[in-house]
């Protein structure tokens, strides 16, 4: 197993607001105007899970596996080239301070680790910082 870590990050809100927001994917309605349409295509979402097409790797899906409020929401993926979790991990510091983590696990044989690596740590830090600047 392979871990692609981000920064912790620092989000102006209490974790309760965030957990909220984050662990119901309907709220993606909210930011979805700020999604890159060149990069993702057939965005679809529902309360627990979304699916999205990238280039050049097709189709995913990712479903809410475990919900822990407050704290964590993980994620798996039902339909990837490459079965992922991921999870999101929010520790309050202060009532209006709030640190996230992202995590993203992958069983990537030697071959396809040195292929993908990369790519997933890079969109790893450009996912937790899009969700740091979220208007919660």
């Amino acid at each position: 197993m392979t871990d692609f870590i981000s920064e912790v990050k620092t989000i102006p809100y209490n974790e309760d607001r965030i957990f909220t927001m984050l662990s119901d994917l309907t709220n993606l309605e909210r930011v979805k105007d700020r999604i890159p349409q060149d990069k993702i295509k057939d965005f679809e979402f529902d309360r627990d899970s979304c699916s999205l097409s990238v280039d050049p790797v097709g189709k995913i899906t990712f479903q809410i596996t475990e919900r822990e409020p407050n704290k964590t929401i993980k994620f798996v993926t039902t339909n990837s080239p490459l079965p992922l979790t991921l999870w999101i991990q929010l520790k309050q510091v202060t009532e209006e301070n709030t640190k996230m983590k992202m995590t993203v696990r992958a069983d990537l044989n030697p071959f396809i680790k040195g292929m993908v690596s990369k790519p997933l740590q890079e969109a790893v830090d450009k996912l937790s910082a899009a969700i740091a600047v979220l208007p919660y």
